[in-house]
C-alpha cells in the first residue's frame, strides 16, 4: 500500500474512532456501559470502595498517589525478586537496584523508558505481571485524569469531580482490556510471537554459526503497548522486532491504536461538555499540528542521509533508509515514530537516532510542544485543556472581559494552575539538561560528539518529562546517573502537570454557570483554534529554542544542509 493510501486508511479509521469510540467511552464514564457489572463489584469491595461515593479532588488525588506508589513498589519488587519467581526459563537474576528503579517508575508513569534489553533483562513473568500490567492500569490513570478534569467544567456547583477507584476499573475493564484483547488476536494471528516455552537455538549447518532466538508472550502485549501509548517493547528492537511488528496490517494497527484514545477522548469530552463543536475544535488544532510534523519530518527523511551520499555507495532514492524499518520505507517508517512521539507512546519502527538531523529535530520538538497533537491516553486531553484555558485568557485580554470557557469564569486561580501545569515539563527538561551536560557522569553517556550528543541528552530527558520513553539510541542511559535522575523526570512530568489538573478540576466543578452573552468571545471557532496552536507553538518554541539550536539546528548547520 503506498504511503498515500495509508493516510487515507488512517484518517478514516480514526474518523470513525473519534465518533464511535469517543462516545462509547463517555457512556463507560457516565456509568451506563455495565456489562461487566459482575466483575466490578468484587473488585469494589476487595478494595473497600463504595461506587457510588463521589471524591473531592484532593481525595481523588490522593486516591491516584497512593495508587501509583504502590504501583512503582510492586513493579520493582518483582524486578529484585524475578530470580526467585516462576516463569523465567533463561534463570535471569535480579535487575539491579538503579535499573528497578527507573523501570518502575518509568512503567507507573505510563512512560515505558527501557534502560535494558526486554528479552535478557526481564523474565516473562516480569514482563507480565508488573510491565504488562502497569501498561494497563497506568494508561487507566491518564484517562481516568482527563475524565475528572471535564467533569469540572460539566459540572455546576459541584463538590466533588468523581470516583478515581471506580473510573479505573471501569476504564480498563470496558475500554483497554476489550479492545486490546481483540488486537492480540490480530498481531499473533500475523505472526507476532506467543509463548512460554524459552529461546529456540537455531544451527546453520552451512556457514557452521548457531544462533539463540528470544521468544515470549509478546503477541498480547503489543496491543496495549500501542493502545495505552506506552511504548514499552518486549524486545530491545521494539516496533521494528518482526516477533513485535510481523506484516503491514500489523504496522497499520499499531499507528491506529496509537492515536485512537487520544483521537477518541476530543469528542468525549464535547458530549460531556454537551457541545461536541468544542470537542472538534481541539481535535482541529491536534490535526493541523500533527499534520504540519508528519509532512515536514517525512520531508526530511526523504532526503538523501549526507554521510551515506558522500560515501556514494548506494542509490538513496527511498531517502534515509540508514536506521528505517525496511519492510515498511522510510516514510511509513516516519509516520510510525513521528505517531508515537506525538502521543507519548515512544515504540518505534525505527532507529531515531539515526534520523537526519531535521528529522530528529520534528520527532524532538513534537514532545517539547507538550505532546497535545494529540497526545497520550487522558494526557494528551488534559494537557490541551491546560493550553485551552491560557488560550481564553488571553482572548478575554484582547476583548476586556473576564475570560470564560464553557460557561466557566477563568480568573487568577485557573490561570496559575494552568500555567503551572504548562511550564513544570520545560523547566524540568531544562534543568535535567544542564546538570547533564555540566557533570562528567552525563557527559558519559552519548557515543557520539558534539551537536548530536548534546541532542541525545535532550531527547533523553524531554522523552522522560513528557512520559513518552522514546530515545536516541546512542545514548548510555543504564548507569546509576540516568537512571536515578530519569526517574525523577518521570515522576515531575507526571505527577506535576496531574495535580494541578486535578485541582483545576475541583474548583472548575465548584463554580457555578455564566450565561453566555453578545461578548462571550467563542471557543468553537476558527479563531479560537487558530489561537490555541499559536499559544501551543509560542511555549514550546520561546521556551526551547535556544536549546534545540545548540542540538539539532546546530548539527544540521554544520553539514551546510541549510
Amino acid at each position: 500500500m503506498s504511503y498515500f493510501w495509508v493516510i487515507v486508511a488512517l484518517v478514516v479509521v480514526l474518523a470513525l474512532a473519534w465518533r464511535f469510540l469517543g462516545s462509547y467511552m463517555e457512556a463507560v464514564f457516565a456509568g451506563r456501559v455495565r456489562f461487566f457489572a459482575w466483575a466490578e463489584r468484587p473488585v469494589y469491595r476487595l478494595i473497600g470502595v463504595d461506587p457510588e461515593v463521589e471524591q473531592p479532588w484532593q481525595r481523588y488525588a490522593g486516591a491516584l498517589i497512593v495508587f501509583s506508589g504502590m504501583a512503582i513498589l510492586f513493579t520493582y519488587l518483582i524486578q529484585r525478586l524475578q530470580g526467585s519467581l516462576p516463569l523465567n526459563p533463561q534463570h535471569l537474576g535480579a535487575v539491579p537496584p538503579a535499573l528497578a528503579w527507573n523501570t518502575a517508575v518509568s512503567f507507573a508513569t505510563n512512560t515505558n523508558w527501557q534502560n535494558y534489553a526486554g528479552e535478557t533483562t526481564m523474565s516473562y513473568f516480569t514482563q507480565m505481571a508488573a510491565l504488562t500490567v502497569q501498561q494497563f492500569v497506568s494508561a487507566a490513570v491518564g484517562i481516568a485524569v482527563a475524565i475528572a478534569l471535564v467533569r469540572g467544567f460539566a459540572r455546576r456547583n459541584s463538590p466533588t469531580i468523581g470516583n478515581f477507584w471506580v473510573d479505573i476499573i471501569r476504564c480498563t475493564f470496558y475500554v483497554l482490556l476489550p479492545i486490546a484483547f481483540l488486537a492480540g488476536f490480530v498481531f499473533v494471528g500475523e505472526g507476532a510471537v506467543q509463548t512460554l516455552a524459552g529461546t529456540v537455538t537455531v544451527h546453520d549447518f552451512l556457514n557452521g554459526t548457531t544462533q539463540v532466538i528470544a521468544r515470549g508472550p509478546v503477541g498480547f502485549m503489543e496491543p496495549i503497548k500501542q493502545l495505552g501509548t506506552n511504548g514499552g517493547g518486549f524486545f530491545n528492537a521494539n516496533g521494528a522486532d518482526p516477533f513485535e511488528d510481523p506484516s503491514a496490517l500489523t504496522n497499520f494497527l499499531s499507528i491506529a491504536l496509537i492515536l485512537c484514545i487520544p483521537v477518541a477522548l476530543t469528542y468525549t469530552f464535547g458530549k460531556m461538555v454537551g457541545n461536541r463543536r468544542q470537542g472538534a475544535a481541539l481535535l482541529a488544532a491536534m490535526a493541523i499540528i500533527f499534520g504540519t510534523w508528519v509532512g515536514f519530518s517525512s520531508y526530511a527523511e526523504h532526503q538523501p542521509n549526507p554521510a551515506v551520499a558522500a560515501a556514494n555507495v548506494v542509490s538513496q532514492h527511498q531517502g534515509n533508509m540508514v536506521g528505517k524499518e525496511v519492510r515498511f520505507g522510510s516514510m511509513q517508517t516516519t509516520l510510525y515514530n513521528v505517531s508515537s512521539t506525538q502521543t507519548s507512546t515512544g515504540s518505534v519502527s525505527g532507529a531515531n537516532d539515526s534520523f537526519t538531523p531535521m528529522g530528529g529535530f520534528g520527532l524532538l520538538t513534537g514532545m517539547m510542544l507538550g505532546e497535545v497533537t494529540p497526545g497520550g491516553v487522558g494526557s494528551g486531553l488534559y494537557t490541551i485543556l491546560l493550553f485551552a484555558i491560557i488560550a481564553v485568557f488571553i482572548g478575554g485580554l484582547m476583548i476586556g472581559r473576564t475570560p470564560e470557557y464553557l460557561g466557566k469564569k477563568i480568573q487568577a486561580k485557573e490561570v496559575k494552575l494552568a500555567s503551572f501545569g504548562v511550564l513544570v515539563m520545560p523547566i524540568t527538561v531544562l534543568v535535567l539538561t544542564a546538570v547533564a551536560v555540566s557533570v562528567p557522569a552525563g557527559r558519559a553517556g552519548p557515543s557520539n560528539a558534539g551537536p548530536h550528543a548534546f541532542s541525545e541528552i535532550l531527547y533523553a530527558f524531554t522523552s522522560q518529562a513528557n512520559n513518552n520513553g522514546s530515545a536516541f539510541a546512542g545514548l548510555s542511559g543504564d548507569t546509576a546517573f540516568y537512571n536515578i535522575l530519569g526517574g525523577v523526570a518521570m515522576l515531575l512530568g507526571r505527577f506535576a502537570i496531574i495535580v494541578p489538573c486535578l485541582a483545576l478540576g475541583g474548583t472548575l466543578a465548584a463554580k457555578g454557570a455564566v450565561a453566555e452573552s453578545a461578548g462571550t468571545f467563542r471557543t468553537d471557532t476558527p479563531l479560537f483554534i487558530g489561537l490555541v496552536i499559536g499559544v501551543i507553538i509560542i511555549v514550546g518554541g520561546l521556551t526551547f529554542f535556544p536549546a534545540v539550536s545548540l542540538g539539532p539546528i546546530a548539527e544540521q548547520l554544520s553539514k551546510g544542509l541549510f
